[in-house]
């Protein structure tokens, strides 16, 4: 694989190609990876895999006019014939009033910061196969586990290097680490099935195989002898591991293309009161070995912390270059991109910062509501707003988590949701998006 010195001059050298080409701008991104990665299942290897590749993507720009290309044939005579096509295709694409490459003034200048991102480490199948084994074994050692749909563990390394025509070129590696067991509860009709995992950048830092599979198992057993739920109105609340879709559909509703397109149910919310004054959402490409840390956004663009939404108002957008100059406004440093087309928006670490009370206070006024541990269905309009997903979890009686109930759905409009949410203050950074428990008041469930 090559180093990211030798991927930025990689990705340098075809957009040197393609300006003498006769393209007026034009842009390139070099992607290597390098996987591994070891399933097992009870007690027996399954599979073992390698995947390696390597890739270029060039954008070019005549005029407002452009065209993208992309291969894994890196030789000379590919990268010529690559250059040739992209220019000839981008002569005769229609024009585009927003198209561009980004403002020569908010690159990227000197040293990147240094993120922590890559350990330099490698793993051995015959490691990452024990590690699969340890999980699933002290998932399987769970009483009331009957049954597995097995372990894995993976390591990787990936590079990635951005070149532009109006001076940046950037390049960082990364490498990362996955552990993971899910398994089976019960027998027959009564069966349950639950997982857990973990991912980290630098192996030192990933969790132990003993308490990843202890989890899954835990919560397959807890799962088991599930009941319904009566139907009305009531306080719903999200386990951490769901919750953080919620982040989700808020990333979707601000992000440029859906600003430009005016189909965000969040479209006339910027710089008001979108969240409960409690709330403070934050995207930190900073965070040292964050799983999506980076020194640069897709466009080349120096990036900072911001709060997206700060005390509950909705402060900015997610804006790449092209949605920007649509919008009249700034890009933010939100341009996400491959090998493939032109760059969109999204964030990086993101997260919702913790509140203030505990789980056992947020939920101890809870005469009756609904733990929910997980959500099926994709039951959510991005135009309107309105939720409703089938959801499974544990019921909450009297303030306290009791027993496990199924097959019923929780229902809302984001909106509302958003307003009413009340985050407790157990945040912990285990994924790419994160939240703590979250409470919000007032949805309807839907009971079988």
């Amino acid at each position: 694989m090559l180093t990211p010195t030798e991927a930025r001059e990689r990705a340098a050298e075809i957009v040197a190609r393609a300006t003498r080409a006769g393209a007026d701008a034009a842009d390139a991104v070099f992607a290597a990876d390098a996987a591994s990665d070891v399933s097992v299942r009870l007690g027996v290897l399954e599979d073992v895999g390698r995947s390696e590749s390597e890739e270029l993507g060039l954008r070019v720009f005549v005029g407002r006019r452009s065209a993208s290309v992309s291969t894994s044939d890196l030789s000379g005579a590919a990268m010529d014939e690559l250059v040739l096509r992209a220019v000839a295709m981008a002569r005769e694409a229609p024009e585009d009033p927003w198209a561009g490459l980004a403002p020569e003034a908010r690159l990227l200048h000197g040293e990147p910061p240094s993120l922590d991102l890559d350990d330099g480490g490698e793993v051995a199948p015959a490691e990452l196969k024990a590690m699969a084994l340890a999980a699933e074994e002290a998932a399987r050692a769970v009483p009331g586990v009957s049954n597995s749909e097995g372990g894995g563990a993976s390591a990787s390394r990936s590079v990635w290097a951005l070149a532009t025509s109006h001076g940046f070129a950037g390049a960082y590696a990364t490498t990362g680490y996955s552990l993971s067991a899910s398994v089976i509860a019960g027998t027959g009709s009564g069966m349950q099935r639950d997982y857990a995992y973990h991912s980290a950048r630098h192996r030192s830092r990933l969790e132990a195989a003993e308490e990843i599979g202890a989890r899954a198992g835990a919560r397959a057993v807890a799962r088991l002898d599930p009941g319904r739920v009566a139907s009305g109105a009531m306080p719903v609340v999200f386990d951490p591991r769901v919750g953080a879709s919620l982040l989700g559909h808020l990333v979707g509703a601000i992000s440029g293309g859906a600003i430009t397109r005016k189909t965000s149910f969040l479209l006339d919310a910027l710089g008001t009161q979108a969240f409960a004054s409690g709330v403070t959402v934050r995207d930190d490409p900073h965070l040292p070995h964050g799983l999506r840390s980076r020194p640069f956004d897709g466009e080349g663009l120096a990036v900072s912390p911001v709060d997206i939404v700060s005390a509950g108002v909705l402060e900015t957008w997610l804006l790449d270059s092209a949605s920007a100059r649509q919008l009249g406004l700034e890009p933010t440093g939100h341009a996400a991109r491959g090998v493939n087309g032109a760059p969109g928006a999204s964030t990086s670490n993101l997260y919702m910062a913790a509140g203030k009370v505990p789980v056992e206070t947020l939920i101890g006024d809870i005469a009756r509501g609904v733990f929910v541990t997980e959500l099926i269905g994709q039951g959510v309009n991005p135009v309107t707003g309105d939720y409703s997903r089938g959801a499974a979890g544990f019921l909450i009686e009297d303030g306290a988590i009791t027993r496990p109930v199924s097959e019923f759905t929780v229902a809302g409009n984001l909106k509302d949701m958003f307003r009413a949410l009340t985050p407790a203050n157990d945040l912990e950074f285990r994924h790419a998006t994160n939240v703590p428990t979250i409470r919000i008041d007032g949805m309807t469930v839907a009971g079988g």
